[in-house]
């Protein structure tokens, strides 16, 4: 019997450390130029947070959540996504004592029982930001523009940025009634999920990606139209940020998004692909969701961003993840008193903070000059019977092709100079 990853899963492998390092470092950096601090939270929550928070009868809740009833009896959910927890995290430690808006990110494993496919995994990563506390458009137009300028600083081009408003709990009701009295006039030609969305969740009747149902969306009453005069302000001001920032966008109507707990403001970024998985980054406000959780009507604004996404679309643009300037020592040996030296020596360079690899014995020099530069090594130690004798090395720079006697006490200078 061959083990695999469960269905779904990948491995990341440490050829591919590289780039999801990069990855997450960029997002870091940027989220602190902005002032957004690190949460961590479980990795599963009580299975009521993401009933409460996502909605009873979102595809989420209703299909995809890896829930189980632990030995104690409770019943856990595996975390699905981000937000939940983060407001949860809010309310239990009393963050609402801090500076309004609280302003924090997050770098976390999803979890969703999905079908597999390109860009969809049952476990996936996820960067994310919230910002709790603050109702106004100007925190809406900061999430967005974090969100671009990490993926800008990234390197993807061709990336569109997709906004709408789905209102508020005065206007969205008017809307949706309206919404379904056009749906139900077409529901003999509406495939079947969007049949039961029509009754139970009429926004996701916007986002639906089936060929049939799409005439009927591009008809539709659009909720931007049907704006209340606080929401249609809040729109307007995002808006005008959003063109004094240069941040071009393009106003897209039937962008819902998957959870219940949206109001007013909702977006995603898309790559310069098609398909039903493409967005990268999405969000939107979420003003009744601390208030679901229970506490006090508190407004709020985030996103998540899909890492595998990302990297997926950087593999397809070709963009070469920049390569670390760090030192990365090989040390060859030659002998039995040399490779006594040689894990001194190694030893010696990593608490110097110089990462030190000692060649295999077996090999003559050769072959560990060969796994030297296998492993990526910038330069080589070279230890053998004259320079036990001498108390220097030799040190090759791998790149130059150069080499050259050293004093062993002046190599950790050496190196850590370049």
């Amino acid at each position: 019997m061959q083990f695999q990853a469960p269905r779904g899963t990948a491995d990341i492998l440490p050829a591919d450390q590289k780039v999801w390092r990069y990855v997450i470092s960029t997002a870091q950096d940027v989220a602190a130029r902005f002032g957004y601090e690190r949460i961590d939270t479980p990795l599963f929550e009580d299975a009521r947070l993401f009933v409460r928070g996502i909605g009873e009868v979102t595809d989420i809740v209703e299909k995809e959540t890896y829930t189980f009833e632990d030995r104690g009896g409770d019943s856990l959910t595996l975390r699905p996504e981000g937000t939940a927890p983060v407001c949860r995290a809010y309310l239990e430690h009393g963050m609402h004592n801090l500076p309004q808006p609280v302003r924090l990110y997050y770098v976390c494993p999803v979890f969703r029982y999905e079908r597999p496919q390109s860009g969809r995994y049952r476990q996936h990563h996820q960067f994310g930001v919230e910002a709790i506390g603050d109702p106004s458009a100007a925190v809406d137009a900061e999430v967005i523009e974090l969100g671009w300028r990490l993926l800008e600083e990234l390197g993807l081009r061709g990336l569109a940025l997709h906004i709408n408003s789905i209102g508020d709990p005065q206007c969205r009701p008017p809307y949706i009634r309206k919404l379904q009295d056009y749906y139900r006039q077409h529901v003999s030609v509406l495939c079947e999920d969007c049949k039961r969305r029509l009754e139970k969740n009429p926004l996701r009747l916007l986002d639906c990606k089936q060929p049939q149902c799409q005439p009927v969306i591009a008809g539709a009453p659009r909720g931007v139209d049907e704006l209340c005069g606080p929401c249609q302000a809040h729109w307007d001001d995002l808006r005008a940020i959003l063109q004094a920032v240069a941040l071009p966008h393009e106003v897209n109507p039937r962008l819902v998004r998957g959870f219940d707990y949206y109001t007013r403001t909702v977006f995603e970024i898309v790559p310069p692909v098609e398909g039903s998985q493409s967005t990268i980054l999405g969000g939107g406000r979420y003003d009744g969701l601390i208030e679901q959780l229970g506490g006090k009507p508190t407004p709020g604004l985030g996103f998540g961003m899909g890492i595998e996404r990302v990297i997926g679309n950087l593999a397809r643009q070709e963009m070469k993840v920049p390569e670390s300037a760090g030192i990365k020592v090989a040390i060859l040996h030659l002998g039995d008193a040399a490779r006594m030296e040689a894990v001194k020596l190694s030893s010696n360079l990593r608490r110097s903070d110089v990462t030190a690899i000692i060649a295999p014995t077996e090999r003559g020099l050769k072959g560990q000059l060969r796994y030297a530069s296998a492993i990526g090594a910038t330069h080589a130690v070279i230890i053998g019977d004259d320079e036990l004798r001498s108390g220097a090395v030799q040190l090759r720079d791998l790149a130059a092709s150069q080499q050259r006697a050293v004093p062993k006490q002046e190599l950790v200078d050496l190196l850590r100079r370049g």
